[in-house]
């Protein structure tokens, strides 16, 4: 079995649905995986999903990647302009990395504009709603030539 493709997500998004619908959508974090779990049988790739508000845990899931994964695909939510020390896990793993955004940031504040984590992505999306983490999960399938 191929190792699996891990898509972590950041804080807030277990409100994924609730808070602020009109900029995140209604669609849930369980949707989401539900929908990446079908997408992924389909190209045959494994998957790993999680979600934490904790930068630490976020840090060690990385860490579990670089040993389990084939890629990282990441919203790391407002930790994006903050964490350098993400930035430092997705650095010490040699896979492909993907980052991705619900709402398009750079229709929005000012603070929002920097990624520390585009630093080490080799793509970001950005703006697609939910449908992002689709368009992530088939551009991994390439990345990790599966």
């Amino acid at each position: 079995m191929p190792k699996p493709i891990f898509i972590l997500n950041g804080p807030n998004l277990n409100l994924l649905g609730k808070r602020q619908p009109e900029i995140y959508g209604a669609e849930t974090l369980a949707d989401v995986e539900a929908a990446c779990a079908r997408l992924a049988g389909e190209l045959g790739l494994g998957l790993r999903f999680h979600q934490s508000n904790h930068e630490g845990q976020i840090i060690d899931w990385v860490h579990e990647a670089r040993d389990a994964g084939a890629g990282v695909i990441i919203n790391p939510g407002a930790f994006t302009h903050t964490s350098i020390a993400i930035l430092d896990a997705l650095n010490a793993f040699d896979g492909p990395v993907l980052e991705v955004h619900i709402s398009n940031v750079h229709k929005r504040e000012a603070f929002r504009h920097h990624s520390y984590v585009s630093l080490r992505a080799e793509g970001v999306i950005a703006g697609f709603g939910t449908e992002g983490y689709l368009l992530a999960l088939r551009r991994m399938k390439t990345l990790v030539g599966a």
